[in-house]
């Protein structure tokens, strides 16, 4: 085992990171220490069932699970952490990260990073509820690195648990390096336990990142462990699995996403292959091109099954 192993947190993605990946990802694979749900969101007033089904405990058996929220007003959030409370959920995660254009105009994730006053209005819902647990996932800024940094003496003053910070602006999106050197100047000044996000895809990456960032209190990785399900458990235990076990283990993944979807999906064979076809998204190191091309190319699930059967 690796001794000198930081805490794993698999960071949520919208649409990848549901509570049947997540639940079959710990069975299986392991080695991440806590989960993330996708934020839920008030769309039009209203949540939407997939967000609501997806924290519900009953649905979940990780070891440790933080649901996720976003919002720009503070009235909603609330409203949605109403719904963590209701569901004895001890730990909320506020997202001041998400890059999407869309969310980010409206001042959601990593667009309201430029406006403090903004910030500290939200914030209040940390301040009034300590009974709640808060982290926070955020970015450097939207345009300018210097937004992180201006909103330390709020976060500064507000009881988190800790921050995550992935090293990028939000008008980045993913696109481009990450940037060391400011994730260093605001760790600096940041009161809270801070953890590493953004690009970790190799047990050189983590290794890399813990000798550069020597006071990290965790790493949380997103698109690398849906790349490599095992970089966790290998990271943990100070070894890469063998091709056999992968592959071994890859397959008993995909049998019990597939089962659980096929059980949860009433919408007909095309919706459960859309949704499966999602699972295999970032897979294509571990599989290649040519099947994972295969499984996006098929048009029923027979074909699909087919293409599965080639790797």
């Amino acid at each position: 085992m690796n001794a000198t192993a930081l805490p794993i947190f698999f960071a949520p993605l919208q649409g990848y990171t549901e509570a049947i990946y997540r639940n079959a990802h710990a069975t299986v694979f392991g080695g991440v220490d806590t989960y993330y749900t996708p934020f839920v969101r008030l769309e039009k007033g209203n949540f939407r069932n997939k967000d609501l089904r997806d924290i519900d405990p009953a649905q979940n058996r990780v070891p440790h699970l933080v649901p996720q929220l976003i919002g720009a007003q503070k009235d909603k959030i609330e409203k949605i952490l109403g719904q963590f409370i209701e569901r004895n959920y001890k730990e909320a995660d506020i997202n001041m990260g998400c890059p999407f254009p869309l969310l980010a105009k409206r001042c959601n994730g990593s667009g309201i990073l430029p406006f403090p006053e903004e910030v500290d209005k939200i914030m209040d819902v940390v301040r009034q509820h300590p009974e709640i647990r808060f982290s926070i996932k955020m970015r450097l800024g939207w345009e300018d690195p210097g937004e992180c940094i201006r909103l330390l003496p709020i976060l500064n003053e507000l009881p988190l648990t800790h921050i995550t910070l992935h090293p990028r602006l939000g008008k980045q999106q993913y696109k481009g390096e990450t940037d060391l050197e400011s994730f260093r100047a605001f760790a600096e000044d940041c009161r809270h336990p801070l953890i590493y996000n953004g690009d970790i895809k190799t047990l050189e990456d983590i290794e890399q990142i813990q000798n550069r960032l020597p006071s990290l209190a965790g790493i949380m990785i997103g698109r690398g462990l849906l790349a490599n399900p095992a970089l966790a458990l290998e990271y943990k235990e100070g070894r890469v699995l063998s091709s056999e076990e992968m592959k071994e283990k890859l397959f008993t993944l995909h049998k019990l996403v597939f089962k659980d979807y096929d059980a949860q999906i009433q919408g007909g064979e095309s919706q459960l292959l859309n949704k499966m076809k999602v699972f295999w998204e970032y897979l294509e190191p571990q599989i290649g091109h040519k099947a994972w091309k295969t499984i996006h190319k098929s048009t029923s699930l027979a074909k699909y099954q087919a293409a599965i059967g080639t790797i």
